[in-house]
């Protein structure tokens, strides 16, 4: 992307996260709607990629047509279809698989030629594990149960947490870990993100062109954009925050950041990440162990010159400001603490 470019104008596949993203739980992220209404309207090619379960694609393209977004089910790629079609190409049609999750999971194994069954009892080959708000101990004592006489053991995510309205919650990652310390293994696969799978089928989808992936966590969406080696835009209204983006590993540092998704048509509102430590007005020195943001400017191409001094310091570091403007960037990025 060049001074003045549009960032969407590099690419011919936009693929979404969804929770975090497009909506926080069944209520539209400010300005989303409008954002992925004007790609349909620019005749974009729009994809999403969600780790949840608990919904079908047909259902999350009733969901997001609802808040005004027409969506198709083809272009919804979930992790129980992922998972489904996973152990539909590994076992027989008919086989039983004891579901613990939402009945999303069960209808996809179902289209999928297989039987969902919710006891061990039943001798099922697999366990597949997927996010449902009505997952218990009792689904977890079967599935651990049926995983110590040999079925396989698969899960749809390790999100360790959905992000809400009163912040983040359990996700499916957490119960992944109740079921691993019961059993002392992990699971057999691990289908959706960060597992580069859900992308590459949607990269598949631009042909030659490039594809962008946006969404807001470093630990699914950025470290599976680039296992699938696409480029990706992390955005700030969901679960990732500034704090988490400085002390990121190589394999979870987005291409670009933007506050929303603004970020995919105003060339202010977007920035590439890392930038150099001193420019667009901002500088950025260790000094006593510290990252000192000093300089005034753009709050993002302060966050551009933060990742470039984070992210080749040899250990994490505190931030401080050295200008009345650098404390005023730090604020509004949540780094005062």
């Amino acid at each position: 992307m060049t001074d003045g470019e549009r960032l969407v104008d590099g690419y011919a596949l936009v693929v979404f996260d969804l929770d975090g993203v497009i909506y926080l739980i069944d209520r539209p992220i400010p300005g989303a709607v409008e954002a992925v209404t004007r790609l349909h309207g620019e005749g974009r090619l729009v994809a999403y990629a969600t780790n949840n379960a608990s919904r079908r694609s047909s259902e999350v393209a009733d969901l997001l047509t609802g808040m005004g977004v027409p969506a198709h089910p083809d272009e919804v790629l979930t992790s129980a279809a992922a998972a489904a079609e996973l152990l539909r190409d590994r076992f027989p049609a008919g086989s039983p698989v004891l579901v613990v999750g939402a009945e999303a999971l069960r209808a996809e194994l179902r289209a999928a030629g297989l039987t969902p069954v919710g006891t061990a009892e039943e001798d099922p080959v697999a366990v597949v594990q997927g996010y449902g708000p009505q997952v218990g101990w009792v689904d977890l004592a079967e599935a651990a149960v049926a995983v110590r006489g040999g079925a396989t053991w698969i899960a749809t995510n390790t999100d360790r947490t959905l992000p809400s309205g009163r912040g983040p919650l359990p996700g499916n990652g957490a119960l992944v870990a109740a079921l691993r310390t019961a059993l002392d293994r992990d699971p057999d696969v691990v289908v959706g993100k960060p597992e580069p799978a859900l992308f590459g089928t949607a990269a598949r989808r631009a042909g030659q062109g490039r594809t962008l992936v946006v969404g807001d966590r470093l630990d699914t969406d950025i470290e599976g954009a680039r296992r699938a080696g696409l480029d990706s835009l992390l955005v700030l209204t969901g679960v990732s925050d500034v704090a988490e983006l400085l002390a990121a590993p190589a394999e979870r540092r987005p291409t670009y950041v933007s506050v929303d998704l603004t970020g995919l048509f105003d060339p202010a509102a977007v920035v590439r990440v890392p930038a150099p430590a001193d420019a667009a007005g901002w500088s950025v020195a260790d000094r006593d162990g510290a990252l000192e943001l000093s300089g005034a400017g753009r709050t993002l191409d302060a966050v551009a010159a933060l990742c470039a001094a984070a992210w080749s310091a040899p250990r994490p570091a505190p931030v401080r400001a050295a200008s009345a403007e650098a404390g005023e960037a730090l604020a509004a990025l949540d780094l005062t603490g």
